[in-house]
């Protein structure tokens, strides 16, 4: 049965995902690129973004992990660009350039219709309006037996925390405070609930969390 993963989701020592002020200067908010400076030191991160070096060791393996086994992937509209309502200019076509790094089928969560968008390397935006659900089938159906990944952010990740739908979640937390943004455990009631916690261990740059269905084997 394939699988709902979420891989290297960052998250400050106070709780957010992104910083305050998110925009097109700042996709990640202001000073929400530090969250991140673990990931982007890693040798995986590199290879990705066309360069070579890179750290190895356990931040690396945790990024390689969310490469492997992922057939479609899942986004919501604000992790896909800084524009809001309908789409008068539909010439923005995300943050990667030509070739964004999925190179597979992805499913952005929109209320506002679009047709699919088609990039180099095998990445096709589908721009979904109809839900979490809807989007989930999607992705699974063109995902062809593989895992679904789930990229954020923030407010779409506990969409589908609050549906229970994630099978597999990985926090990275990093050593920074960032003081506002956007956090990801809002809005639960709480708190996730129905996980348990199978693994959680520390690099210098990071300390990683995975959490699991209380259904599943670690």
């Amino acid at each position: 049965m394939p699988k709902l993963r979420v891989h290297n989701l960052t998250m400050s020592l106070d709780g957010y995902v992104a910083g305050p002020g998110q925009s097109l200067d700042n996709p990640l908010g202001v000073d929400g690129e530090r969250l991140h400076e673990w990931m982007f030191a890693t040798r995986t991160a590199r290879q990705l973004g066309g360069l070579d070096g890179g750290e190895k060791g356990l931040d690396d393996d945790f990024v390689a992990r969310g490469e492997v086994g992922v057939g479609a992937g899942i986004m919501g509209r604000n992790m896909f660009g800084p524009i809001r309502g309908p789409w008068e200019n539909e010439q923005w076509t995300g943050w990667w350039g030509d070739n964004p790094p999925y190179h597979f089928p992805v499913f952005v969560l929109t209320h506002h219709p679009r047709p699919p968008v088609t990039m180099e390397g095998g990445t096709t935006f589908h721009f979904v309006t109809d839900g979490i659900n809807a989007a989930l089938d999607r992705a699974v159906a063109a995902a062809g037996g593989q895992d679904v990944r789930l990229y954020g952010g923030a407010a779409t990740v506990q969409q589908y925390l609050r549906a229970g739908l994630i099978d597999d979640l990985h926090l990275a937390i990093a050593p920074v405070l960032l003081g506002g943004g956007a956090r990801l455990f809002d809005h639960l009631d709480g708190g996730p609930q129905g996980y348990d916690c199978a693994e959680l261990v520390s690099s210098p740059a990071a300390t990683h969390v995975r959490l699991v269905r209380a259904a599943q084997a670690p």
